[in-house]
Formats: C-alpha cells, sequence, structure tokens
C-alpha cells in the first residue's frame, strides 16, 4: 500500500515511514499539491495508486463515493481523528507514524474502502 498524506500532517511523519521502507509521501512536501483542493489531493492520490491519510471525513467519503458511482475505484482512504491523534501534542507524531507503520506492515488491501486508524 502507498499513502499520501493530507495537508494537516507533517512532512516528517512521510519521511519516518520511508525511512522505514514505506512508501509515503506528504501533500505539504509536495509543491504542487501543497494549499489545493481535496479534489486535486484526491485526484493525484488516485492517479499515483495511493490511500489518503486525512481528518476530513466529509468530503473525502463524497469523493471516494462519486468515485465509485463513475464506476473507478479508489486505493482507499486512511480516516484519523483529532480526538485519538491530537496534532497540538508533541506525542502524535511517534503514535502516528507507530500506527500507520503497523497498518502497512499488515499489508491490508483498502481498494475502494475506508479505514479507522487507531
Amino acid at each position: 500500500m502507498r499513502l499520501l498524506l493530507d495537508e494537516m500532517w507533517p512532512p516528517l511523519i512521510a519521511a519516518q515511514l520511508r525511512s522505514r521502507g514505506h512508501d509515503v509521501v506528504a501533500a505539504a512536501e509536495r509543491s504542487e499539491l501543497r494549499g489545493r483542493s481535496d479534489a486535486a489531493i484526491f485526484a493525484a492520490a488516485q492517479a499515483e495508486g495511493r490511500a489518503v491519510v486525512t481528518e476530513n471525513v466529509g468530503d473525502y467519503r463524497v469523493l471516494a463515493a462519486h468515485a465509485l458511482q463513475q464506476r473507478r475505484s479508489h486505493a482507499g482512504l486512511i480516516f484519523t481523528s483529532n480526538r485519538r491523534f491530537p496534532r497540538h501534542d508533541q506525542r502524535t507524531l511517534g503514535l502516528i507514524v507507530t500506527a500507520l507503520d503497523r497498518l502497512l506492515a499488515s499489508r491490508t488491501d483498502l481498494t475502494n474502502e475506508e479505514h479507522w486508524l487507531r
């Protein structure tokens, strides 16, 4: 599984996961994705076969549903919550890296699926 972290997640997470052998990029580290709409981020992720990691459940669920209605598959959605992974807490980076590493190591297929990160 390949991942694209939505802009709310810092590139450090992607870098840590890459150091563990995973194919992960962050929207915030790619100039062509910084400040772009959710639709643009989703489209880029699908073009690269990447699941999107985001807190933005409402918008990305709509985008995924639209893709499926158009008979297009998507690479998956991984949802996080600020309650479980509070962005203001310095410990969160380590927690989310560990949780994503575990998910990536499981080789779970998220094609056309959503997953809540725990």
